[in-house]
């Protein structure tokens, strides 16, 4: 506590206000009714009131309210009782333990201050009062008083309320501005009228739910993490911790969407082009490292779905954000035709135990203990992958490459797009069964099954999409032989384990414009 107690403006029992400092010596004790110690200490109170009380001012702070009534019946108190219900004062004094009593001069400075009970620290305090008083000893039965007894946790330290008052002190982090809400209001209703909501309800981002969210990182609120588009908009950390609140996050899930937001938000990922698109395009986070079992996210059974707070809550923050902050919204900037229920969310990990390979984000170049997390600019997703009844290496891995041919539409090939692999343990095993099945040797399986003669690609009249049939003209039929693979290249073809160990069902998600003109996969280490 400092040498000059904040100063403070209460109302007493008669409805009266009080203000410190008052111009003359004070002695203030915060106490509340349901602590024994408060208890013990409040005839001692009354005593050095009926006896100092003409030459100092004597108050109790009351924290609980009514509570203030029970002691004074209690006690036949006559000395002030003010109302600390809110416990602002309390907040700002910087103690722990009721009752608390601190002497001060007439100014405000503090002379002395004491936590709990102990005989012989109040029998001092007594003292050194009736000494700056000039005053007899107040006649307090000392000998009737326990020596010690513990005092009680200041309710100004309960988690809620301390979250509250940190929220609305003059040093809060929070700069965010505040909406007032009339309290006759729906507050989920008005979320929803204001357009803050992607659909679905949203947890209301009090201040004391934001501090709680902001302890999820050691990162300055005001630090700007990233420019959001469409809107070109600064993105700080209490931002992000806003939306995060809203979306359902924890805490310690923060420095992930931090680290996802950054990823989406660089020129290769190209977040406008992947919002505007008609096609319905949305990131999709992959989550590598140690970060995936301290915050509890589900790489096993239902991976892609629904079920898992962190899965859920860390993809819808990042697509609130990119709302709220950045100002995609359908109607808008967000053409997509039909758009995809990815832009709810689609956040999962990587079952790296589960996985003969290298995981994804050592293949992009870190370290496997570090925590990372990959977005996907995706336009569809997951779609199954069904094969029950391949048992050989090459047979599996065939079939996961022909349930890759419809990315797009079959007809597509040389497609400079990605796609996103995700592989379930069973054809895992499959594909392990006789011995190692690297990743290259499987996205060569994937390119040699779906490689077709030019000649499909022309259009036909089964369907008018590919190669025009005056560009077809105009070439041999050696040219019109030529194979032609679905994908572009390997590097197109991302591969990530995860699923339940029982049931031959793979997935994929399919990509959007690979390259300058699109979108391409952008990594970044999660730091808290």
């Amino acid at each position: 506590m400092t040498t000059t107690p904040s100063g403070f403006e209460l109302t007493d029992m008669t409805g009266g206000e009080r203000r410190f400092p008052t111009g003359r010596p004070s002695l203030i004790c915060f106490l509340k009714e349901d602590c024994h110690t408060c208890d013990l200490v409040g005839p001692v109170l009354e005593t050095f009131h009926r006896a100092w009380g003409d030459r100092a001012d004597i108050w109790v702070l009351g924290q609980s309210g009514s509570g203030n009534a029970v002691m004074r019946d209690r006690h036949g108190l006559t000395l002030p009782l003010l109302d600390e219900t809110a416990c602002k004062t309390s907040f700002a004094w910087d103690f722990e333990i009721v009752p608390a009593v601190f002497w001060t001069d007439a100014e405000g400075a503090l002379k002395s201050g004491l936590e709990g009970f102990v005989r012989e620290e109040w029998e001092t305090l007594a003292r050194d009062i009736a000494t700056d008083l000039d005053a007899p000893a107040a006649p307090v039965d000392w000998d009737s008083l326990p020596t010690w007894r513990p005092g009680c946790g200041s309710k100004h330290l309960d988690p809620e309320i301390n979250d509250r008052l940190r929220a609305e002190a003059d040093n809060s982090p929070i700069r965010a501005r505040r909406i007032e809400i009339a309290s006759a209001d729906d507050i989920a209703e008005f979320m929803f009228d204001q357009g803050f909501s992607d659909g679905l309800p949203l947890v209301p981002p009090t201040p004391e739910r934001v501090l709680r969210m902001l302890a999820g990182t050691e990162r300055g609120t005001q630090d700007v993490v990233a420019v959001a588009p469409p809107n070109m908009a600064p993105v700080t950390i209490e931002k992000i911790a806003i939306n995060a609140v809203m979306a359902g996050c924890r805490p310690e899930y923060l420095p992930v969407v931090i680290a996802a937001l950054e990823a989406v938000c660089t020129d290769e990922f190209n977040m406008h082009g992947v919002t505007a698109t008609t096609m319905g395009a949305s990131p999709v986070l992959v989550v590598n490292g140690p970060i995936r079992a301290r915050i509890g996210m589900n790489m096993k059974l239902a991976a892609l779905g629904a079920g898992n707070r962190a899965n859920a809550t860390i993809g819808r923050a990042l697509r609130l954000i990119i709302r709220n902050v950045g100002g995609a919204r359908p109607g808008g900037v967000d053409r997509s035709t039909l758009s995809t229920p990815m832009k709810f969310t689609m956040c999962f990990p990587e079952w790296e135990e589960g996985s003969p390979w290298e995981p994804l984000h050592v293949e992009r170049g870190f370290k496997r203990e570090d925590s990372v997390v990959t977005a996907f600019g995706m336009t569809s997703g997951p779609v199954q992958i069904v094969d029950q009844e391949s048992r050989g290496p090459d047979q599996i891995a065939g079939s996961l490459g022909l349930g890759l041919e419809g990315v797009f539409l079959s007809k597509m090939r040389r497609m400079h797009t990605d796609v996103l692999l995700v592989v379930c343990p069973e054809h895992v095993r499959t594909l392990t069964s006789q011995g190692d099945y690297s990743k290259a040797r499987l996205r060569d399986r994937i390119q040699a099954v779906t490689t077709r003669p030019l000649r499909d690609m022309v259009a036909n009249e089964i369907s008018g999409a590919g190669i025009t049939l005056e560009a077809a003209a105009r070439l041999t039929e050696a040219q019109l032989a030529t194979p032609v693979s679905k994908f572009a290249g390997h590097d197109n073809i991302h591969i990530v384990v995860a699923g339940s160990e029982a049931g031959k069902f793979s997935a994929a998600f399919h990509g959007w414009v690979t390259g300058a003109m699109g979108s391409l996969p952008v990594s970044r280490k999660i730091e808290c």
